[in-house]
């Protein structure tokens, strides 16, 4: 089974920085698409960053795009998601989420449907 490991969030102030990370314990990395979502209290997950492996595409939603940079290690199965320029609208319970996709999942990365493996997540609270 596909476990799944977050860390890297905490407190940080409005124009802060945080870096989360996710450690995936697999053993083809490079089959797999890894997600990050987020999950603000009383609203419904949503889709922050994604990047696919086997087609090579990486995208972002349109409330982090410029502000976030999602990465990743192959060689320590972990990505990355470096976020900047922090606001208060970016608390949130995040997570990351695996699939496993021998064809990449093209431009489907941002909905919660297409991942299989979920993480435990990790807060990341922007103070204003």
């Amino acid at each position: 089974d596909v476990q799944l490991q977050a860390c890297g969030g905490g407190l940080v102030q409005a124009g802060g920085s945080l870096r989360l990370s996710c450690a995936a314990s697999v053993f083809t990395f490079d089959d797999y698409a890894i997600g990050w979502f987020r999950q603000a209290p009383g609203k419904e997950r949503e889709g922050v960053s994604y990047i696919s492996f086997s087609d090579g595409i990486t995208d972002y939603a349109v409330s982090v795009k410029g502000r976030f940079t999602i990465s990743s290690d192959n060689r320590k199965n972990t990505v990355y998601l470096q976020m900047n320029s922090l606001k208060p609208e970016d608390t949130a319970v995040y997570y990351c989420a695996a699939v496993r996709s021998l064809l990449g999942i093209g431009d489907a990365g941002l909905r919660r449907w297409v991942y299989d493996y979920w993480g435990q997540g990790t807060l990341v609270t922007v103070s204003s």
